[in-house]
């Protein structure tokens, strides 16, 4: 990357400061981006010798976010000293960072060392940067391959948050169904639930099921990286969850399916988040041109409504009971671990945490 200009000055904002979030709101404006200082950690700002403003850049963890330089400076080395920056805040303590943009200005990260990961035109594209890159997930994935006789290859992916008996149901259904089930467990920790714990508790659950093998999703499958909407409190669909979701998919097709062989992968019809709703339809849509069926069942339920409508399980409506206190309406959700769990101390944390929250995650 480029050395510093210097004919420009870079300083660093507080986002917590009104005058700051201010500037660089106006500034990003005049260019098309709506800031939003909730959704980062760090904003830095580029000024001239004249102290003008000519470009800015923000990065939430490992996700680089509002890179833009005016227009009269584009030729100048403004947008390389942004990133710059950005990228080695970022590798002070992350081996990778990653950055959705528009298709046509992908090259210009390129150009910077960047490489393009997967594309939802027309509104962007994701790349990545650093010490590891997919190419190392895929040698993890190379690494935990289970040899099988037959192509009956399937997998699928949970976040778990927590687990319940419809999790269960739709795993022990792929098991039975086919010769290995790749269960890749989310492992962004932005969930009520953490990771560990998480995986934890899908472990002790799944314990009589020899042909699944459990994996990490790692950065590259439903990760605040790839699919930050999946994340957000909001359980909102719009048109970039859709191209978030088509990214995450495209994503799986070309680096995760060839490692592993995958021939099918199942998925809970989504009664509650048009987010993950969407990402079904991602899914429908592009995995069978990889040659991947997916197989969508029917969410388990657990007798009916007031309105005799099912009761169908989800992980939405444990956290919902334990906020609320009203654990013995979905105490049949649970699997006896989760059971277990929630109804020991350990659990005192986790649950007041859950009291405290206002998302859906």
């Amino acid at each position: 990357m480029l050395a510093e200009d210097t004919d420009f000055r870079q300083e660093q904002l507080d986002v917590e400061n009104p005058f700051d979030v201010k500037l660089v709101s106006e500034f990003l404006k005049k260019l098309g981006f709506d800031y939003q200082p909730s959704e980062v950690e760090c904003t830095m700002i580029l000024y001239n010798l004249n102290h003008q403003i000519i470009g800015t850049g923000s990065f939430k963890q490992r996700t680089l976010k509002y890179v833009a330089v005016a227009p009269e400076f584009r030729e100048t080395t403004a947008f390389a000293q942004i990133v710059t920056y950005l990228t080695d805040k970022i590798l002070e303590t992350q081996k990778h960072c990653f950055v959705f943009t528009k298709p046509e200005t992908a090259k210009l990260f390129m150009g910077l060392g960047f490489t393009k990961i997967a594309d939802a035109e027309p509104l962007f594209c994701v790349l990545e940067f650093g010490y590891k890159t997919i190419v190392d997930y895929q040698k993890y994935l190379a690494e935990n391959k289970v040899d099988t006789k037959t192509d009956k290859i399937a997998t699928i992916v949970v976040n778990c948050n927590p687990i319940t008996k419809g999790h269960l149901y739709l795993i022990e259904k792929a098991a039975a169904e086919n010769e290995i089930v790749y269960l890749f467990v989310v492992k962004e920790d932005m969930s009520a639930f953490p990771f560990k714990l998480r995986w934890r508790l899908i472990e002790e659950s799944i314990s009589h099921l020899y042909n699944v093998k459990m994996l990490s999703s790692g950065q590259y499958i439903v990760s605040g990286s790839i699919f930050p909407n999946y994340f957000l409190k909001n359980e909102s669909w719009n048109h970039v969850s859709q191209k978030q979701a088509e990214v995450d998919v495209k994503v799986f097709a070309q680096y995760i399916v060839p490692v592993l062989g995958i021939k099918k992968r199942y998925v809970g019809t989504e009664n509650y988040c048009q987010t993950t709703a969407a990402y079904n339809r991602a899914m429908h849509l592009f995995l069978p041109q990889s040659g991947v069926d997916v197989v969508e069942i029917t969410r388990k339920a657990v007798g009916t409504l007031i309105d005799d409508e099912p009761n169908f399980i989800s992980a939405s409506k444990v956290r919902a009971a334990i906020k609320n206190d009203k654990m013995d309406e979905i105490i049949d959700f649970l699997p006896e671990p989760v059971k277990k769990y929630l109804l020991s101390t350990e659990s005192e944390k986790i649950r007041l945490k859950i009291i405290e929250s206002t998302g859906r995650h």
